[in-house]
């Protein structure tokens, strides 16, 4: 099945010219199952990657455009009286698909994103008193633009937390883009891309991802650089225990994608700033933008070893 990873990263790679590193990190978080945030300006690819994923992994897909005006049960579903039974029946929403796209995410008010906090953490939703279960395996790709913040609405410390990773896949290189325009278009490029693998392989492999051995040492690394967020005063605050069980999760999920059933030092580096950025912010720093600055400088100050 690893090689069916390699394939799925082959194609997924042939779709986003170029970013090989963010693809990887998006496929690492579905190991790992988690979630994942992409920010960056408009026309970067994240919903040609979204779909890209979907289709290599033979997920069912749904986009959620958020708007000011999007109500949680246009994102959960709602129940609706039947006439004929006297009843009323759960007409499902959106949610109930195993991979979401929710576009621009900080558009839509409070209310309507904490609809997203049960789904993402829980892996179901609760109705008019009931309580579904969503989909299995389950994977929420939000994205937000941090340019345009006119009319939006900054996502709470507690929702960005809910978030494994945070990516941003920025310009191509000049190479890559010369690719892509002699190519073909990216919306037939997609319509071309064939499963490589099945949901109950992706189950499989998200299953072995805790088997994934970490030493003692591994542990102790992680330890080291959580205990720095929280005891350096460069930190507004420290990273929580749920960001050091997914760094965990991450970089086991990272060490399968290379083929390897141990993590190592690299491992860790190599997914710590997608997973910590979004959850740092620098005391100097009230507005939060220097979370992958941390990242790096938190890399630097602890030691591996």
């Amino acid at each position: 099945m690893r090689d069916a990873l390699d394939r799925a990263l082959a194609s997924v790679d042939e779709v986003l010219l170029g970013k090989q590193q963010a693809v990887k990190l998006a496929l690492a978080c579905i190991l790992a199952k988690g979630h994942l945030l992409i920010e960056d300006l408009p026309g970067m690819g994240k919903t040609t990657l979204s779909q890209a994923l979907a289709r290599v992994l033979g997920m069912s897909y749904q986009r959620i455009q958020f708007t000011s005006d999007l109500l949680p049960g246009d994102i959960l579903g709602t129940s609706v009286f039947d006439r004929n039974s006297a009843q009323f029946v759960f007409h499902p929403g959106p949610i109930f698909s195993e991979l979401i796209l929710a576009d621009e995410i900080n558009r839509a008010t409070p209310k309507s994103q904490s609809a997203l906090l049960e789904a993402m953490e829980e892996g179901q939703v609760t109705v008019d008193g009931a309580t579904r279960p969503l989909p299995d395996p389950f994977f929420v790709i939000a994205t937000q633009n941090p340019v345009t913040q006119g009319g939006t609405f900054p996502l709470p410390e507690s929702q960005l937390d809910r978030f494994l990773m945070r990516l941003s896949l920025g310009y191509p290189s000049q190479a890559a883009e010369r690719s892509l325009l002699h190519g073909a278009e990216r919306r037939v490029r997609l319509e071309r891309m064939e499963p490589t693998l099945g949901r109950e392989q992706l189950r499989q492999l998200q299953a072995a991802v805790p088997g994934v051995k970490a030493s003692e040492a591994i542990i102790d690394y992680i330890l080291r650089l959580v205990a720095q967020t929280r005891e350096s005063p460069v930190c507004a605050w420290g990273l929580s225990p749920r960001a050091s069980l997914g760094l965990l999760a991450a970089s086991r999920a990272w060490a399968m994608l290379e083929h390897r059933d141990y993590v190592i030092p690299e491992d860790v580096q190599a997914v710590l700033p997608s997973v910590v950025s979004h959850r740092l912010r620098a005391n100097d720093d009230p507005a939060g933008h220097g979370g992958g600055g941390l990242a790096q400088w938190l890399l630097n100050e602890v030691n591996a070893v």
